[in-house]
């Protein structure tokens, strides 16, 4: 019994820990949350391209950890090394969310404009999401190798973590948006939430940098 209620709590601390680094990387101004802030706005398609956007990000998420841990499974130098990196690449980006929460920039999406087919607003949804670099850069590789640092049996629990985190933010950007909307038009909120990023990026690289260094 203890080494299931054990079990459980080590599933769930690993949920978390890919939930909150999931929901860092993803809550930033760009055109990909413009989009479906806009889709919200007018109430097209809000469904199918909140579904697109989170099932491409599970889908990315969960070949970023399977790929990573199959490759680094007999590699520990490797697997440490990108450790290290991934760490010192989140107290960089976490930088970067506490400079911007000095500087608050606005999430501008516009009601008007040309109303889209539902397979036109995925399609746009698709180019947002794949045509970026970053995406890659940020489920494949960085949670990938995350990920892959969890044991086997958890693994499928950080996925998930991640992936609820996407489903939880394009859901909120899609079915909140008009509420969502005028909060975003404050300068203050994006203050709150890039500290929010910063801090949570920054304790994320601690416990990553521990993880590398307790496994020399």
């Amino acid at each position: 019994m203890t080494t299931f209620f054990s079990s459980l709590s080590g599933a769930g601390s690993v949920f978390t820990q890919g939930l909150f680094l999931s929901l860092g990387l993803i809550v930033a101004i760009g055109a990909q949350n413009a989009f479906v802030l806009r889709q919200g706005l007018r109430r097209e398609h809000v469904g199918s391209v909140v579904l697109f956007c989170a099932v491409a990000d599970a889908v990315l998420i969960m070949a970023g950890v399977l790929g990573m841990a199959q490759a680094l499974a007999d590699s520990p130098g490797i697997a440490r090394a990108l450790a290290l990196a991934g760490a010192a690449f989140l107290a960089v980006y976490g930088w970067q969310a506490l400079r911007r929460a000095r500087n608050p920039q606005l999430l501008k999406a516009s009601e008007g404009g040309e109303a889209f087919s539902r397979g036109a607003a995925v399609a746009q949804a698709a180019a947002f999401t794949l045509l970026n670099p970053h995406v890659y850069l940020d489920t494949v590789l960085l949670v990938g190798s995350i990920g892959a640092q969890q044991p086997a049996a958890l693994r499928g629990w950080f996925v998930a973590g991640a992936s609820t985190a996407s489903l939880f933010w394009f859901g909120l950007l899609g079915f909140g948006a008009r509420w969502l909307a005028s909060w975003f038009a404050r300068p203050r909120a994006w203050q709150v939430l890039d500290g929010l990023i910063g801090v949570t990026m920054w304790v994320l690289a601690a416990l990553l940098m521990r993880h590398a260094l307790t496994n020399i």
